[in-house]
């Protein structure tokens, strides 16, 4: 079984261990049968590999399981695969003796009645069960002909999300058997360039998982690998059980010259914003803690060591207070009280004290909370440039009070009128999750469940430190109007430290040049505004058959065998070790000029460096050459001179203007004045400058 979890992503696949009739203990040796080891009633899965393929954070993940039935009946194979509802199934297909058949969605009672028909017929056939609001439980069984061979594939997708300053894969290993070919295969391409790379297991000492791990990054390119030998996956050296049990986690984050970074693509845009260095904006908490009678026992006890844990990780500029509910509600203190460490000692001894008792009244305690925070900022109790946050956490439904999921929402939607965000923390699956995640996406928040484990205390610590350092409030991503199209949230609360704003659109025009985009948000000490100049057009360099892809607004050096490219805000030098530099220039003009577009202008440096056999539409003028120019006169322009050029045996007629040369300053260049050839050079260059033109550069 192998079971992924990609940030909020958990997929648990049951690779053939759900066969009917299959054991639950560790396995034993098959004894003297002439089966494969690994094989188990019969069934072996021979190949589990898990692909994954990131791209600017957008991941594309491929699970591929084989097996075969080597005994000499039918057996019945289940995959299950949970995932959260902000991951999507792109695609599963089965393939059984080499035939693929492509999934296909059939009302419930029909697929069902089609399945039991093929197996009574001991034929092969597959089932998909979707269970949840969002296709939370995604599962196929498989009924296997003797001899036959099946592949499973699922194709997901999603983006990642930041958390506390990276981005993580995080896979559940659990085969229950050895499996010849297990691997699990990682490329990240990110075009910001990767800044960290790291992957740890759970289940393995680091001198085994160095043996079957390799990891690496360089540049904007990743990969990480894992392939255990049979031998690495056993639980001892004569066992036939597999060790593979527990976490597999990656992790990694990108570098960040500036807070923004824009990537186009086909006319559609992703806008990442992460700003580092910002000083942490002072927040009021309201704790809302349910101490029905449900929470008695461990949880509890953990939630409490939780918030002990929290108040050690508040700062002095905070202001909080704790609303406890059951039956009723009932308050640490009347009003939020400053962080101070007088105040953290009382409200250490506050928590100690803390004991369940009666109902639950989510309604009056969240509204207690709310009201609380509303109060404080009225009464300027805190700071001006401060934020509030409401934490919510039960355990179980409303019972007591106003008890309609609802009327509570809507009663908490008016309170807190959009001024500042409800998350939710839902402690274990008693309770109507769904209720809690609506209420607090309606408040900008969200919801979280905590799972009834022995680290639920670390789950709560987790949450809170996410967003316990506040960098921006009010934060507003602004574009072009009548610029973009189909544009995603572009509104948020709160910008947390260490995650990241991410906003998605269309271009209306798909060859746009450039357009600008602002975030601004309100900070600690001022309001804040963050402008990127964003370019559609690209600089590739190719490494034989490897592009690396820039923008020209990036500022980046690449050297390698002699040969140094500069990139720095719309020019590009290049230079040949001791020898010649190139400065490549992008000229843009008024977008909406009826004649002139865009172009880049080509100039040499140091050009009595190149061969005296250099030719070509510049290279013919990097030697000496004799011309003369007499006979200035009134052009046709009145502030236009003209003259006679006599150069390569032509009499030819010119134009008074001047240039940028950009020798000298690559970035701004120096006007100097120059002479202007007209009817493109004719006299001037060698034949004629069609000579010169080419359909393609490769």
């Amino acid at each position: 079984m192998a079971s992924v979890w990609w940030p909020c992503l958990i997929l648990a696949l049951l690779s053939g261990l759900a066969a009917s009739g299959f054991p639950r203990s560790p396995f034993r040796l098959l004894g003297k049968r002439s089966l494969p080891e690994g094989v188990t009633d019969g069934v072996e899965v021979y190949s589990t590999i898990i692909n994954s393929k990131v791209t600017s954070r957008f991941a594309h993940n491929v699970v591929t399981t084989r097996a075969v039935n080597r005994a000499d009946k039918a057996k019945e194979v289940s995959f299950d695969v949970e995932l959260p509802k902000t991951a999507f199934i792109t695609n599963f297909t089965l393939t059984i003796d080499g035939v693929t058949y492509p999934g296909n969605v059939k009302e419930k009672e029909a697929a069902k009645k089609q399945y039991e028909k093929a197996v009574s017929q001991g034929k092969t056939a597959g089932l998909v069960k979707a269970s949840g609001r969002k296709l939370e439980k995604f599962t196929v069984s498989v009924n296997v002909a003797a001899g036959s061979k099946v592949t499973f594939e699922l194709t997901y997708e999603e983006l990642l999300k930041r958390h506390k300053g990276k981005y993580e894969m995080y896979l559940k290993i659990q085969p229950k058997q050895l499996v010849k070919h297990f691997e699990i295969e990682a490329d990240i391409f990110e075009p910001q360039g990767i800044s960290m790379l790291d992957a740890v297991a759970s289940f393995i000492t680091n001198d085994l998982l160095g043996s079957a791990l390799t990891k690496s990054f360089s540049g904007k390119k990743g990969h990480v690998s894992f392939k255990p030998s049979l031998d690495q996956q056993r639980s001892c050296p004569t066992c036939t059980d597999s060790l593979l049990n527990g976490d597999f986690t990656i992790t990694y984050d990108v570098n960040r010259e500036s807070p923004g970074n824009v990537q186009i693509v086909n006319g559609y845009f992703v806008h990442f914003f992460a700003p580092q260095g910002l000083p942490v904006v002072p927040k009021s908490v309201a704790f809302v803690i349910d101490v029905s009678s449900s929470m008695a026992g461990r949880k509890l006890e953990q939630t409490k060591e939780a918030l002990l844990r929290i108040l050690e990780d508040m700062k002095e500029e905070d202001y909080l207070n704790f609303i406890l509910f059951s039956g009723d509600v009932s308050t640490w203190k009347e009003h939020l009280v400053q962080a101070t460490p007088e105040n953290l000692q009382e409200a250490k001894t506050f928590v100690k004290s803390i004991d369940d008792k009666g109902m639950t009244n989510i309604n009056d305690g969240l509204l207690k909370g709310i009201s609380m925070l509303n109060k404080a900022r009225e009464e300027h109790r805190v700071q001006e440039r401060s934020t509030s946050i409401v934490i919510m956490l039960t355990d179980g439904d409303a019972n007591v009070g106003e008890s309609r999921p609802e009327k509570i929402q809507e009663n908490v939607r008016n309170a807190i009128g959009g001024k500042f965000p409800l998350y939710n923390l839902g402690f274990g699956n008693n309770l109507n999750y769904n209720f809690l995640e609506n209420m607090a996406l309606e408040n900008q928040g969200f919801a979280r469940r905590i799972y009834e484990d022995s680290d639920a205390d670390l789950q709560l610590q987790g949450f809170y430190e996410e967003v316990a350092n506040p960098l921006l409030t009010g934060v507003k991503v602004e574009y072009p109007e009548n610029a973009i199209l189909d544009l995603t949230q572009n509104t948020y609360q709160h910008f947390y430290d260490g995650s990241e704003i991410v906003v998605a659109g269309r271009l209306v025009e798909e060859d746009m040049n450039s357009f600008k985009a602002d975030v601004k948000g309100h900070g600690a000490t001022n309001d804040l505004t963050f402008t990127e100049e964003v370019t559609t057009e690209k600089i590739t360099l190719w490494n034989r058959a490897m592009p690396s892809t820039f923008s020209w607004l990036d500022t980046v050096t690449v050297t390698q065998d002699g040969l140094s490219v500069m990139i720095n805000k719309k020019n590009m030098v290049v230079s040949f070790g001791d020898g010649v530099t190139f400065v490549v220039v992008l000229h843009q003009v008024w977008k909406k000029h009826p004649v002139h577009r865009d172009f880049l202008g080509f100039y040499v440096v140091d050009s009595h460096r190149m061969s005296a056999q250099t030719h070509g539409l510049l290279g013919q003028f990097f030697q000496p050459f004799d011309f003369k120019v007499s006979d200035i006169r009134p052009g046709s322009d009145p502030t236009k001179s003209d003259a006679t050029l006599v150069v390569k045996n032509h009499q030819l007629t010119v134009t008074r203007g001047s240039q940028k040369d950009y020798r000298k300053d690559a970035s701004v260049g120096t006007k100097v004045a120059c002479w202007f050839v007209h009817n493109n050079g004719q006299g001037l260059i060698d034949g004629v400058h069609t000579d010169y033109v080419i359909p393609s550069l490769f």
